[in-house]
């Protein structure tokens, strides 16, 4: 089961993120072969980090859960609230086989909130900007509840435009890079 894990950041829980660093990357380790995409997002600064996302392919909802709130970053109070949501892989690829590497244009999360008919299924034009995307799915996978896309854009605005914005109730845009060690 694929799985899109977006932990929001606490305001003011930076200096706590930077010294639990190792113990965040120590524990993403554990998944790195399940791991299909990953990395922090950013307030418009582009500096200040404002979450962490992770993208993963885990056997059932019990290990996607103690995936997600074991996560030292969680278990220590840096993050405020955890989206957790099933996930389809429509590249059926990882960020690390996207062709434009990962530091090449600056990067977006693009999250868009929705119910009703499901929108977006088709993989949009473009491709080559998509460094992930995929429906954001109910628990048990058969309800659409919007779309979480990475993406290479010039901006946030072109970013937003890989969704179609009349079909959902929200779409979020926020700066994000490639994630893992340094």
């Amino acid at each position: 089961m694929e799985l899109f894990c977006y932990h929001r950041d606490r305001p003011g829980s930076v200096p706590l993120r930077h010294e639990l660093m190792e113990e965040h990357w120590a524990y993403m380790d554990q998944y790195a072969t399940e791991m299909i995409a990953r990395g922090p997002t950013f307030a418009a600064d582009g500096e200040t980090p404002t979450g962490s996302v992770h993208i993963v392919g885990l056997p059932d909802s019990a290990a996607a859960r103690a995936f997600a709130f074991d996560e030292p970053n969680h278990q220590s109070g840096v993050y405020r609230d955890v989206l957790l949501r099933r996930w389809r892989n429509l590249l059926g690829r990882t960020m690390w086989d996207f062709p434009g590497g990962p530091t090449a244009g600056s990067g977006y999360l693009v999250l868009g909130l929705g119910s009703g008919p499901a929108a977006d299924l088709d993989v949009p034009l473009g491709r080559d900007a998509l460094i992930a995307y995929g429906p954001l799915l109910s628990d048990d996978g058969t309800a659409w509840l919007g779309t979480a896309a990475l993406v290479r854009a010039p901006d946030a605005e072109m970013a937003r435009g890989v969704l179609t914005r009349a079909a959902y109730a929200d779409i979020e845009v926020h700066p994000w890079e490639f994630g893992g060690r340094r």
